[in-house]
């Protein structure tokens, strides 16, 4: 079995945005994510940034598809 990292972006393009996208997630959260190590986060902290992000994402996709909103979700957008 190899050891490479499955953790690579599809798009490397979209990395900064991605990043981006992450922390104005964390900072809509009240989660303190710093640039670089974060370690000091619990799983529960880090978990609900990349789970809510993926539902930011699913609900852009959506939206995308049903022709009503823009491709690029945004932490701003209500619930």
């Amino acid at each position: 079995m190899s050891n490479r990292s499955s953790n690579t972006a599809a798009v490397p393009e979209a990395k900064s945005a991605l990043d981006r996208f992450k922390f104005e997630v964390a900072n809509e959260l009240g989660v303190p994510l710093t640039d670089g190590y974060n370690g000091n986060l619990t799983s529960k902290q880090n978990g609900s940034v990349g789970g809510y992000m993926v539902k930011k994402m699913i609900e852009a996709q959506e939206r995308q598809m049903s022709g009503t909103g823009s491709a690029m979700p945004t932490s701003g957008t209500q619930m």
